[in-house]
């Protein structure tokens, strides 16, 4: 974006670059954030054995859950009109979406912790975005685990056309967006509120577990709260309105909602930067 200077404003034929077009900015952006990416990732692979078994075993976790909801839909093959294949996606783009959060932007857990410690003067020094430092500054390695579980119920049970694969994808980035912003939400409590750390784990759960029941088995106030005060419903009802078929309005209110809670997030986050008490910490991020 070109922006002009007032006190130029009678040489019309001067213009001053706004910092935020400069040439190969946001290239230069995007290196940042491929290069923390990296170094997480090569962080956690130091100790292979330890990484591939962390990893592993979340993978082997979710797979126990999959075993689970294939014997019930041995016994009740049709649950409120969610079929297996239904469930098995459900589990793929709620494992998934909390996959890429955890992976790429791991620190969005830790948020509330950090502000209570007084640990974002290191984000603060460093001519970055703050936010978007913040949370790609760690990685959860048995997340990966959670994105390979991902993949692979896509193989077996999802929609391997072209249109399948893209709204598989769509799912996925939906989900994820609503689970970082979600919980960035609930951890920048702690600007106004102190150590939020065990408030904001508890409501991340809740998030976290009622995305993985389909929405069909909830009636009432617990329907009502799965859309609004946790909006994990805009999570578990993809398989049903975006996955099996296309349903408009569900999926304009899906987006309208991420939406909402990503500008929400950031905003919040900013807002509450203006009250942040430096820690005074002299040392070095680890």
């Amino acid at each position: 974006m070109l922006m002009e200077d007032k006190s130029l404003q009678s040489a019309p034929n001067v213009t001053v670059i706004s910092e935020y077009a400069m040439p190969g900015k946001y290239k230069r952006l995007l290196l940042f954030v491929f290069a923390c990416w990296k170094a997480n990732l090569l962080g956690a692979m130091e100790f292979r054995l330890s990484f591939v078994l962390t990893a592993g075993m979340m993978l082997i976790n979710n797979v126990v859950w999959i075993v689970f909801w294939g014997l019930y839909f041995r016994r009740f093959p049709v649950v409120n009109g969610w079929e297996l294949t239904d469930v098995m996606m459900l589990w793929a783009v709620s494992a998934g979406g909390f996959g890429l959060m955890a992976t790429l932007f791991g620190n969005s857990m830790r948020v509330a912790s950090l502000i209570a410690g007084g640990q974002l003067d290191v984000y603060l020094a460093q001519p970055k975005p703050v936010l978007l430092h913040v949370l790609i500054s760690r990685m959860s390695v048995s997340a990966i685990g959670d994105v390979a579980f991902a993949l692979l119920v896509y193989v077996f049970f999802g929609n391997h056309s072209l249109s399948g694969l893209l709204k598989f994808g769509l799912a996925l980035v939906i989900a994820a967006l609503l689970f970082i912003f979600f919980t960035l939400i609930v951890n920048c409590l702690a600007f106004w509120l102190g150590n939020t750390e065990g408030l904001s784990f508890q409501l991340f759960n809740a998030l976290l577990t009622f995305t993985t029941y389909p929405t069909g088995i909830f009636r009432g106030l617990g329907k009502l709260i799965l859309y609004t005060v946790v909006p994990a419903g805009f999570i578990s009802y993809l398989p049903i309105g975006l996955l099996r078929h296309l349903e408009p309005v569900f999926l304009l209110g899906a987006v309208g909602v991420t939406a909402l809670l990503t500008a929400g997030g950031i905003a919040l986050f900013y807002t509450g930067l203006r009250r942040y008490a430096s820690g005074n910490r002299m040392g070095l991020r680890s």
